[in-house]
């Protein structure tokens, strides 16, 4: 079976511009693999690079060196290489990215925002509202929130939001950072059981849980950083 993601030889530091051009090192020579049906679990002490990893492996940081491949179709994409209309076009299709922090326009109702990516595929507004709303069900998010922008709706509902919107539409990868830190036991559990879904439907998902409970109960393989912090 072919590997979903490859990074190979990667590497990242920051130049502050502010003081003088210093280079601060994140990490070097990161190689791993993920398969579908796997979550991989990125571990380490705060400051490793756990979360500037996961926003390379979504295009959002360009590493210093290596490779991040990822499969589309028969055939690899560098994301290292990518173009910008590429990195989007992968995002549609491919990737996943479950935030810490809801970034929405303003205005723009949860509805909305939750049934998007479906629309965005080409389905229908009836069935994307179907499901958008099946979803945030799920996610015992009131219904009287449905038709309300989630700028005003507390830490938890607001994750609620984000997370449905990434999961309402399954995707090969899956990239999670703190999924479930602002949520209760109840909802967290809802979010496990999507994750778990969503693993067993073949996504290769990549997360950050600092919840060591909801961690042993989604990984199948965990990946220390801190090593590769010392090497940098």
């Amino acid at each position: 079976m072919a590997a979903v993601i490859k990074v190979h030889a990667l590497k990242k530091h920051f130049i502050m511009h502010n003081q003088g051009g210093i280079q601060l090192p994140v990490f070097s020579d990161v190689d791993f693999e993920v398969m579908a049906g796997e979550t991989l679990i990125l571990h380490g002490e705060s400051g490793v690079g756990k979360t500037s990893l996961l926003r390379m492996l979504y295009g959002n940081y360009k590493p210093s060196s290596g490779h991040i491949l990822v499969r589309h179709g028969n055939d690899y994409i560098d994301l290292a290489t990518a173009t910008p209309r590429t990195i989007l076009a992968l995002r549609r299709k491919i990737i996943r990215y479950v935030s810490q922090f809801l970034r929405v326009i303003p205005r723009v109702t949860t509805l909305d925002i939750v049934k998007d990516p479906l629309l965005a595929r080409g389905l229908d507004d009836v069935t994307a509202t179907t499901k958008a709303k099946d979803l945030l069900m799920r996610l015992n998010l009131s219904e009287r929130l449905w038709d309300l922008a989630p700028a005003t709706f507390s830490g938890g509902e607001q994750q609620r939001v984000n997370i449905a919107r990434s999961f309402v539409d399954p995707a090969p990868i899956f990239l999670l950072d703190e999924p479930t830190a602002s949520l209760d036991a109840k909802n967290r559990d809802v979010v496990v059981d999507l994750i778990q879904e969503a693993r067993s439907n073949g996504a290769a998902i990549i997360g950050i849980f600092h919840d060591e409970k909801v961690r042993d109960r989604v990984a199948t393989r965990r990946l220390d950083l801190t090593s590769y912090k010392k090497a940098a």
